[in-house]
This record gives structure tokens, C-alpha cells and sequence, in this order.
């Protein structure tokens, strides 16, 4: 029993040793630490160090301090006490820590480093009082020099720590979100009225109310009275956007407590809510957000008035009156030329439209017609039936009358002029210029189109001539005449496009660019007396043309066509022919009366000037001149077997080009023919003949020979006893010659001829024609 309660006691005395022992280390490790410093770790709310190098934390936080020292262990804390008061208890000598204070408690547990020189040390700072904005406090460490019994305070800037109040938001934070929204909405509304109000100027809100659609006319009545405003509404509008988003970053700042923050955001939400988003709006639909928004805008009109108003009346003064948008004449062309995709008017308004405007910039010189292509009327020439015609082939209702040269225009020939003149009489054009007198207007070539078109519209006449002062070169100066310049011209250069009529022959008298080739002109020929000729010869060409066919060409021989009909044949209007030979292109295809394996169905006998033959295999070509002829066979009987000279294997005179060519003799040339030459057959001649020069010529077809021939056996057939009527000889074989056009059932009988010309007689009265015609 003793020894179980001696083991019992030493137990028990053990425990003790053990504890007492464990209290003394641990007063000698207290002993043994110091504190030096603290910094601060971090805190759950707003903290920080000041340029001071002192701590501050916002109360009603809990901070996290670093103290340094030596020996620090976890029970390092029951050396750490903080006191009120700051820099003026410092100064005190002994700087001995009287009291503590219980704003400041101190953790009971410090996270100590691996060596014991630092350690992290939680603080609870509680909250100040409402006098107090914010308070200073001082570190206090136990002095280990005194037995642990001296608190003292720590010097300098690490033993201070500075509580400041904490920051309350102005506004509850969701009356702060809405308040935000709506300054967003503010902004934005600034910055797209400013764009689309001040991009609409009077002149264009005054167009918009008289040509605009009732919508269109209701928004610009609304808008229009502070538009008028310009400085007015600009300031205002502009102070608005400004104070809204100032106000807007002061909230952001506010609501996140970070003023770098606060710029970002206020940055981000003004860039796309308060300025892209609305003003790609605004600049498409201004008029419709301005109309909408207008009491908004009088209400901030309103508001700003002490500042806005006296700003927009020294700009008024400064800047002078706001008109609008005005557009000059390039201005207003430009415009319609870039328009021109999305406006309603069609390419023909547009042409006269930009025409119209584009007039005073234009001279009579830009669209006058040059005096080489004009056409006009010499003064002493003689009003003939071929003259007459002429003119009214032209087309031209005024026409210039020259003197001497076609720079001299002295008269103009109004068509109506000729009314009562008759071909017949010659009546020289003098005469008639005399009589009537028209005056002939004269430009200078600078002169603008708007005042030539005033000179036109006050009916002094509709055609004027185009001068300038020509001073170059050695002696005086003198008027040229440069062209004309008609009424037409001026309003085809409105109208942007040319004018037609049923007699021009040209779509522009500029380029010359011809009109439809298949466009039918007037023809003339029909009130033109028979016999005559397009082409003009002397008598004595005509005659020496007539003798020679007689007596040299076997074809036209009075025993095949008598002298009477060949010299009708020969004043046929279509058989005199001329070629104008052309430098430029000598081998042009109308220079060639003949080429080589083209047929052909008539005959030719140059009269003047001098073509170039080539034929047979080696192409063997010579020149001939005036009387030499060609195509014979082409009038010949197609019963005949013909041979070119390439088919023959040489050249000699009994060939088609031959100059005394020579029928078969076969052929009767006799009174008695059975059989008269010309059914329809091809002649393909194996040569070619071209033009060398300019030449006149006789070209007979054979359907004209056809009726020669027809009218020469008419004129040697006897009558018949009654007298009246003429009788072919039945014993004769006749081919069938139908006049072009007329079926042969309609010729049932033929009548003597009247003046040497055969005269077919039809069933119909209408179809009564001269057999050679």
C-alpha cells in the first residue's frame, strides 16, 4: 500500500517539475525577444502607406502586420500593445508607454519565420468616433531590460499606425447603378443630337418642310426654331455631354473605390453607349431622334441657360450669323454626279439637269459646227432644178449664201424663200437674198451659251455666225469665220443629247458620226424632166460617144438599135457614170469597174480619164484611156458559148475586154433577126478593170439594152392597115422582154412609138411606162 502511494506522489511531483520547468523556458525565451518594426501585410479594406513611411489602415478592418526582431516566436504577441497618441508622445524622453489602448486588439498568435526575425501578426482596429476623421497610434514593446515590467514606445515612422474613417458612398449602390444607366442614356443623347441637330442646317430643314414627306415635314417644323439657335444649341448640348460624363465617372469612382478603375470604365461605357452607338444613329436618322428628343433638348436648354446663353451670343458675335450649306453651280453638279446612284430621277433629268447648270461654263466655239462642214449656197449661183434640189436635200431650213470664198457669208437663204420661185424660171439666188433681206447675225466665239441662247429667244434669228479676231502673223487683224451655231445646238447642249429630224444626216455635227445608212432620204428625181443626166457632159462628148457606139461596136450598129433609141439610152439618167479616183486608197473597191470572177450584166465605154487592165493567167496588165470598152458579152445571147482570154490561152481582139469586139457568126446582126440576145444568164469576166484616175464613163445594163433592142424592132415593124395599132411579125421569135416589176401576164399588146420611143401598152392604165425606162 505505501509503495502504490510513494509511486503515485512521485508521478504527481514529476508533473510539477515538468511544468514548472516548461514556464521557466518559456519566461527566458520571452525574455530573450525584441521587437523592432512592423510593416504592413495586408487588410480587408482600403490600406496603405503614406510618403510619411506611417501605416494606414480604415477602421473596422482587420490587418495583417509583419513585426520584425529577434528571437520572435508565436507568444511574441504579449510584447506587442499599442497606445493613443503620436508623434507629440515621441518626443517624450523616457518614451515610456503609460497606457493602452482598446481601439487596437491584437491577435493572440503570430505566424513566426523559419529563423525567428519575422512574424505575421493579426490586428482588429476598431471603428472611430464621428468627431474624429481619422487617429494616430503608437507601437509599445515590453523593454527586456527592466524584467519584462517597461513598456515602450517605438520611434520613428515603424512604430506609428494612422486609422483613417472609412469612405461611405454618396448614393445606396442600386440608386447608384440606375443613376449610372441614365447618365449613359444622357451622354449618348448629347453626343447624337449634337451630331445629327447641327448636321441639319436651315437651308436643308427648310427644303425638308416644302419637299419632304409629311413626316419628314413635321419632324424639320419641330426642329427648325432651335436650329435656329445654332451657338445656343451648340453650347448647350455640348455643357450637357460634359457634365453628364463627369458626373459619371465621379459615381464610377465611387461605386469601385479605385480611381484607375474608374477611368476605364467610364472610358469604356462613354465610348460605346455614350458616342459610336448613337451617333451611327443619329447621323442616319436626326431628324426623327431630334424630333423625338425635343423636349429633352429645351429642357437642358433650359437648364444651362446661365452659362450656355451668354457663350452662344459671344459666338454670334464673333462668328456672325449661321447661313447653312449653300451650293454653287460645280457644287451643285458634283453633287447630282455622286447622288446619282440613289436618287429617283432618271439619266435623261440627270443630262438636263447638269446641262442646264453647266450652260454659262460652255462657248458657242464648244458646240458651234466648223465652216468646212457646213453647208452652203455660192451668191451667184442660179435657182435651178438641180439646186432646188439640193437644198432640200440638205435638210437645212437656214442656209448661209457665201461671195467669192466660203469665209464671205453675206446673205442667208431661208427654204421658205423658195416657195413661190419656180425651177423653171433660173431665178438667181442674188435675187432672192435682195428681196428678202434676212439679217445675218453675228457671235464672237467667247460668247457664253446662256447669252447666246437670250440672243436667240428674242426671234432676231436662230442661226448666227461664229468669228474671232485673227491677229497672228504680219499685217492688220481680221474677222474669221470659224462656223455656226444654231438654237438646235444650244438646247441639244442643255438637253445633253442630240436632235433628230427626218432630214439630218448626221447625229452630231462635231463628230460627223452619220446617221442610219438604211434611213430613207428624199428622193427628187421623180419632178425632174427625163433626159437628164446626174453626171453633166458637153453636147460634143455626148455626140462623139454616140458615133462611136454606132460605127465601132457591132452591138449597138443601127441594124441592132437605131441612132434615135441609142441616143435616149445614152441621156438615161443612170448611164452616164463618174468615179472620183482617191489618192489615199488607190485600190479601193470603187475604183474598180470590173474584178476578176464577179459577174456582172452590163457594159462600159470610157468617156475620160485613164484605167488599168489585167488579164489572163500571167496577169498581164496595160493601161487604156479614154474610148475603150469593155464587157460586150455581158449583153450577148446566153445561148453562146463564151471563152475568157484565160480560157482561150492569149489575149487577142475578139475577147470580152477587146476594144472592137466581135460577135459569134452565128448571131444575125441583120433586119431580120430571129432572135433577140439577153435571156437572163451570168457573165463572169476573167480580167479586172480599175480607175487611174478620175473618170466619167457609159454603163449600160442589159435590161436597158433588152429594151433598146425592143424599141428599135417596134420602130422598123410595119403597121398594120388599120393604122392604129402596130403588128409583130409572127415568123419572128422574140424572147419575152417584162419591164423590172411587171408580171408578164399583164403585156398584151405593144403600140407604135411616139417621139422614136417604144411605148408597151398594159392591161392596167397605171402600168403604162416607157419601154426603156
Amino acid at each position: 500500500m505505501a509503495t502504490e502511494w510513494s509511486g503515485q506522489q512521485g508521478y504527481i511531483l514529476a508533473v510539477i517539475i515538468f511544468l514548472w520547468s516548461a514556464v521557466g523556458g518559456r519566461t527566458e525565451a520571452a525574455a530573450a525577444a525584441a521587437v523592432l518594426g512592423m510593416r504592413l501585410e495586408r487588410s480587408d479594406k482600403p490600406s496603405g502607406t503614406n510618403d510619411d513611411g506611417v501605416i494606414q489602415v480604415t477602421e473596422e478592418s482587420t490587418v495583417q502586420l509583419r513585426f520584425y526582431g529577434v528571437q520572435l516566436h508565436s507568444g511574441a504577441w504579449t510584447q506587442i500593445r499599442f497606445t493613443e497618441g503620436g508623434s507629440g508622445m515621441m518626443e517624450a524622453p523616457d518614451r515610456t508607454c503609460a497606457d493602452f489602448t482598446k481601439d487596437i486588439s491584437v491577435g493572440t498568435f503570430m505566424n513566426v519565420s523559419g529563423r525567428g526575425t519575422s512574424g505575421v501578426l493579426t490586428v482588429r482596429v476598431k471603428p472611430l468616433r464621428k468627431s474624429e476623421p481619422q487617429k494616430e497610434y503608437a507601437l509599445c514593446t515590453r523593454h527586456a531590460a527592466d524584467d519584462g515590467s517597461r513598456w515602450v514606445q517605438l520611434g520613428d515612422s515603424d512604430g506609428r499606425l494612422l486609422v483613417l474613417e472609412e469612405k461611405k458612398s454618396l448614393l445606396p449602390m442600386w440608386l447608384q447603378l440606375i443613376v449610372i444607366c441614365c447618365l449613359l442614356v444622357l451622354s449618348g443623347m448629347f453626343s447624337g443630337l449634337n451630331l445629327g441637330l447641327m448636321a441639319l442646317d436651315p437651308m436643308e430643314l427648310r427644303i425638308v418642310q416644302s419637299c419632304g414627306t409629311d413626316k419628314e415635314r413635321n419632324d424639320a417644323r419641330k426642329i427648325e426654331p432651335i436650329r435656329s439657335k445654332g451657338n445656343y444649341l451648340l453650347c448647350s448640348l455640348l455643357l450637357g455631354n460634359v457634365l453628364v460624363n463627369t458626373t459619371l465617372t465621379i459615381l464610377l469612382d465611387d461605386l469601385i473605390g479605385s480611381g484607375l478603375g474608374a477611368v476605364v470604365a467610364s472610358t469604356i461605357g462613354i465610348v460605346i453607349f455614350g458616342e459610336i452607338v448613337p451617333q451611327a444613329l443619329c447621323s442616319r436618322h436626326g431628324l426623327a431622334v431630334g424630333a423625338n428628343t425635343i423636349m429633352v433638348t429645351k429642357f437642358f436648354m433650359f437648364l444651362t441657360f446661365p452659362v450656355s446663353f451668354p457663350v452662344s451670343k459671344l459666338l454670334d458675335v464673333l462668328l456672325g450669323q449661321e447661313i447653312g450649306t449653300v451650293y454653287n453651280r460645280e457644287k451643285l453638279v458634283e453633287m447630282l454626279k455622286v447622288t446619282e446612284p440613289y436618287n429617283d430621277l432618271v439619266k435623261e433629268e440627270m443630262n438636263m439637269i447638269q446641262g442646264a447648270l453647266e450652260l454659262r461654263t460652255k462657248t458657242v466655239e464648244d458646240v458651234m459646227t466648223p465652216i468646212g462642214d457646213c453647208f452652203m449656197i455660192q451668191a451667184d449661183a442660179v435657182l435651178d432644178f438641180n439646186t432646188m434640189s439640193e437644198i432640200m436635200e440638205s435638210g437645212y431650213t437656214r442656209i448661209p449664201v457665201f461671195d467669192d470664198e466660203r469665209s464671205n457669208i453675206v446673205d442667208i437663204l431661208y427654204v421658205k424663200d423658195l416657195a413661190f420661185v419656180d425651177p423653171d424660171d433660173c431665178t438667181t439666188l442674188k435675187t432672192i437674198t435682195k428681196f428678202y433681206n434676212h439679217p445675218v447675225h453675228f457671235v464672237f466665239h467667247d460668247t457664253r451659251l446662256d447669252a447666246m441662247l437670250e440672243e436667240f429667244k428674242k426671234g432676231k434669228s436662230h442661226l448666227a455666225i461664229v468669228q474671232k479676231v485673227n491677229n497672228e502673223g504680219e499685217g492688220d487683224p481680221f474677222y474669221e469665220v470659224l462656223g455656226l451655231v444654231t438654237l438646235e445646238d444650244v438646247i441639244e447642249e442643255i438637253i445633253k443629247s442630240e436632235i433628230l429630224d427626218e432630214s439630218d444626216l448626221y447625229t452630231d455635227n462635231r463628230n460627223r458620226k452619220k446617221v442610219d445608212p438604211n434611213k430613207n432620204k428624199p428622193d427628187f428625181s421623180a419632178f425632174k424632166q427625163e433626159g437628164d443626166s446626174k453626171v453633166k457632159i458637153s453636147p460634143q462628148l455626148m455626140l462623139a460617144a454616140h458615133r462611136f457606139l454606132a460605127t465601132e461596136v457591132t452591138l449597138f450598129s443601127p441594124f441592132q438599135v437605131t441612132e434615135k433609141v441609142l441616143l435616149r439610152v445614152l441621156r438615161h439618167p443612170d448611164v452616164i457614170k463618174e468615179i472620183k479616183f482617191n489618192d489615199n486608197d488607190k485600190r479601193s473597191p470603187q475604183h474598180f469597174l470590173y474584178q476578176r470572177g464577179k459577174p456582172v450584166d452590163f457594159f462600159i465605154l470610157v468617156l475620160q480619164g485613164r484605167v488599168e487592165v489585167e488579164a489572163g493567167n500571167e496577169n498581164m496588165k496595160f493601161e487604156s484611156g479614154p474610148f475603150s470598152y469593155y464587157g460586150v458579152m455581158a449583153l450577148s445571147s446566153p445561148s453562146l458559148e463564151f471563152r475568157s482570154p484565160s480560157h482561150a490561152g492569149n489575149l487577142n481582139r475578139s475577147a470580152s475586154l477587146s476594144c472592137t469586139e466581135r460577135l459569134p457568126e452565128n448571131v444575125s446582126v441583120g433586119g431580120s433577126v430571129t432572135q433577140i440576145p439577153g435571156t437572163p444568164f451570168q457573165y463572169v469576166p476573167d480580167f479586172c478593170v480599175r480607175a487611174l484616175t478620175d473618170l466619167q464613163y457609159v454603163k449600160i445594163t442589159r435590161a436597158q439594152y433588152q429594151n433598146g433592142l425592143l424599141a428599135s424592132r417596134l420602130d422598123s415593124t410595119p403597121q398594120s392597115p388599120e393604122g392604129s395599132h402596130t403588128r409583130l411579125d409572127t415568123s419572128v421569135s422574140l424572147p419575152p422582154v417584162t419591164p423590172p416589176g411587171v408580171d408578164e401576164g399583164t403585156l398584151v399588146s405593144t403600140s407604135g412609138n411616139v417621139d422614136g420611143v417604144c411605148v408597151c401598152r398594159f392591161s392596167s392604165p397605171d402600168l403604162q411606162k416607157d419601154c426603156f425606162t
